[in-house]
């Protein structure tokens, strides 16, 4: 038998410990773990074809708010992938649609059903509120967020990045995002810079004072001094103090709106 003197004391606390240590350990491994949300490519079926599009979706049970992401011009960049990885990972099942596998400009007519084809999509999973979903847009994609929540009953909130509220009038583009402010019914955040120069503010200002006559609830967060596309620089996600407010100001929306 060992002495009972200091030694021992402090042998028989450090076994103390280290049992109380590996009931911790086991208690924190028997608590069941959720898969981390991984983004991953796939392919969005839509009028017999497949568009390269991206999707990520929460860890965790239960069902959550489904957004469908609509990238800007310059395509499904890794900073959208970024983004989604992201928006997913707070609490949120998305799917960004590759509206341009095929073509650069396609019709209206056409991302309109690319869009409705994914909102099935998430629609149909299980861990998905169909009662949740949101649309947003950024550049050419803020202007389908602006025409297509108006016409996709499904959406219950938008929100557009830098978008075209006056653009329209052509075969492909037949009609204004401004002209369809009758048929809104959800609420819609609009994010935009003061310096666009391809989406000049004083047209965001005129569309925001065509909702307010209408009646129609939306939020504007204007960003003194950013240029258009300010959310994804470079194909990448643009990390500054803005732009994480930028990201907030969307999540936080979904959020309360949802």
């Amino acid at each position: 038998m060992l002495p009972a003197g200091p030694d021992f004391r402090i042998f028989s606390r450090m076994k103390l410990i280290a049992r109380i240590l590996g009931i911790a350990i086991l208690a924190v491994l028997t608590v069941p773990v959720f898969a981390q949300n991984t983004g991953q490519a796939i392919s969005l079926m839509s009028a017999g074809k497949a568009y390269a599009s991206y999707f990520s979706a929460a860890a965790g049970p239960g069902r959550k708010p489904g957004i469908v992401l609509v990238h800007s011009f310059n395509g499904l960049e890794q900073g959208y992938k970024d983004l989604v990885d992201r928006f997913a990972a707070d609490g949120f099942v998305v799917l960004a649609v590759g509206w341009q596998t095929f073509e650069k400009s396609p019709s209206d007519a056409v991302v309109e059903q690319i869009v409705r084809d994914a909102v099935a999509v998430l629609k149909a999973r299980s861990d998905v509120d169909p009662a949740k979903l949101g649309l947003t847009g950024f550049c050419a994609g803020g202007r389908y967020t602006m025409l297509l929540l108006p016409a996709v009953s499904d959406f219950a909130a938008g929100v557009a990045w830098y978008g075209f509220p006056n653009t329209g009038g052509s075969a492909a583009q037949p009609v204004k995002p401004i002209d369809e402010i009758p048929r809104l019914q959800h609420p819609l955040l609009m994010i935009h810079g003061s310096a666009d120069q391809a989406s000049p503010i004083a047209g965001i200002f005129q569309y925001a004072t065509a909702l307010q006559a209408a009646g129609k609830y939306f939020e504007l967060k204007v960003y003194q001094g950013l240029p258009h596309g300010f959310m994804v620089q470079n194909g990448q996600l643009w990390k500054t103090d803005k732009a994480e407010d930028a990201y907030q100001q969307m999540v936080g929306f979904f959020k309360r709106m949802l």
